[in-house]
């Protein structure tokens, strides 16, 4: 059976608000599973403004039509305007996700903080934000988180290293083409990756005469043939789940006129033996459409993605102490 994962990133206050809710209701109609990843602390999402000077950045707003998207609030977050505490104001909407059947788990504590900065952080800091993510997490669900899936695809080895110390069954923080078991500088291993195996839509809307009106025809081209593995999907839901919601229904249908099961990261993990898992580095590298580098799987064949020869072959940093 052909299957496709969808993983869904929930990054401010008014995506889980406004597009959690609608997502939901999308899924529910056309029976399709899905995880969805929630930022868990406050919304600072105004203060990505210094990004503004990243290769890339510019280009990407300007196509994607950020403040269409987000609201001219959201992006006052954290700058001009105080950002709201995600968990502790949307904690029920939380708990009716996982009611109506969904998986959770967690994307972040600080979407930007983390975005922008683990990289290059200290294993403390790394441990204190994802601590802060877990314990909200449990607040909410009395429950432990069973998965994580990074901001922006951006780690470092301290990540990996924590999921693996939670015993996290898998995680989603990497791009690349299936799952597999990351293997650490020491030569230890972390618990398994699911990475995404698709363009987002905002990587995709703006390049190469791709509109919103024909993104959904390009991406099932891309998902037409049927794949060894498997696709791992990351929507957003401030995008899919609002502007985009019609886009998102197009895909949904004509995923399932395809012949793919839309199912969650667990049911998608519950399909390999983790015993016969290829294993493989995390390196950071770059990707068409997204500004920066993040983390990518190890590829056999470099040529594969967009990366530049002197991020393709670093790995994943390991953090200071």
């Amino acid at each position: 059976m052909k299957v496709l994962a969808l993983k869904i990133d929930v990054d401010t206050w008014r995506g889980t608000k406004q597009g959690v809710p609608r997502l939901i209701e999308l899924l529910k109609r056309h029976a399709a599973g899905a995880t969805f990843l929630f930022s868990l602390g406050p919304d600072h999402t105004g203060r990505a403004i210094k990004r503004v000077f990243r290769p890339g950045f510019m280009q990407k707003v300007s196509r994607t039509s950020v403040l269409e998207h987000y609201g001219l609030q959201t992006l006052l977050f954290g700058t001009l305007l105080p950002g709201p505490h995600i968990a502790r104001s949307c904690a029920d909407i939380l708990r009716k996700t996982r009611q109506a059947g969904f998986e959770t788990g967690i994307h972040t504590w600080d979407h930007i903080k983390w975005q922008d900065y683990v990289a290059n952080k200290p294993a403390a800091w790394t441990r204190t934000e994802m601590r802060k993510a877990y314990d909200a997490y449990r607040e909410i669900f009395d429950d432990s988180a069973p998965t994580h899936g990074a901001a922006g695809w951006q780690i470092n080895e301290t990540t990996l290293r924590q999921e693996t110390e939670w015993g996290m069954r898998y995680a989603a923080d990497t791009r690349g083409t299936h799952p597999f078991i990351p293997v650490l500088q020491d030569g230890s291993i972390a618990c398994p990756q699911l990475p995404g195996t698709l363009p987002t839509l905002d990587e995709l809307i703006g390049v190469d005469d791709i509109t919103a009106d024909n993104v959904a025809d390009h991406l099932l081209s891309l998902t037409q043939a049927e794949p060894a593995f498997g696709h791992v999907f990351t929507l957003h839901a401030e995008l899919e789940g609002m502007k985009l919601a019609a886009v998102f229904e197009r895909l949904l249908q004509g995923w399932q006129k395809q012949g793919y099961q839309l199912v969650s990261l667990a049911d998608y993990y519950a399909r390999f033996n983790p015993a016969e898992l290829p294993r493989g580095r995390v390196i950071m590298g770059s990707i068409a459409g997204r500004s920066g580098v993040l983390a990518l799987q190890a590829p056999e064949d470099h040529s594969a993605l967009q990366a530049p020869e002197e991020t393709i072959s670093s790995q994943i940093p390991t953090p200071a102490h």
